[in-house]
């Protein structure tokens, strides 16, 4: 099983953030634009936050407010969960579902190096599997 590490090396570390004070509309354009389901929260180089597209359900729709009036700071999660280069993916995976989160902040020596999503983790774990099967196979052919 892949570390987070070797995950972030292929996916790629780019980290799309936005700072607190942000309106939700201006975040819900970057998420649009780099078609991705949430942006870390930083105040300077610290993370206070991540601002997700289920925060924006829960905190906007449902209660009436308006993403050009609300800002980031006043609906983003700050019970963050957060996970190391040097975690597994099947880790990062039983934390995610335990915690029913979909986004895990990546830290090394506490500070920010990238970001994990549900669906990053699935395509790890498929692709694993599928190596595990190729191997089983290629076993019982010879």
């Amino acid at each position: 099983m892949k570390t987070v590490q070797q995950v972030l090396e292929t996916k790629g570390s780019t980290i799309y953030s936005v700072a607190p004070e942000s309106l939700v509309y201006d975040a819900l354009l970057v998420m649009a634009e780099h078609h991705i389901g949430a942006l870390v929260v930083m105040k300077r180089d610290e993370i206070v936050g991540i601002f997700s597209e289920r925060d924006y359900a829960r905190e906007v729709v449902i209660k009436g407010k308006t993403s050009k009036t609300t800002t980031v700071q006043d609906i983003m999660s700050v019970q963050l969960t957060t996970v190391s280069p040097e975690d597994t993916v099947d880790y990062c995976m039983n934390l995610m579902s335990g915690k029913r989160i979909r986004h895990l902040p990546v830290l090394e020596n506490g500070k920010l190096v990238g970001l994990l999503s549900i669906g990053d983790l699935v395509k790890e774990t498929i692709a694993y599997q599928e190596f595990l099967i190729k191997q089983l196979e290629s076993y019982i052919q010879s």
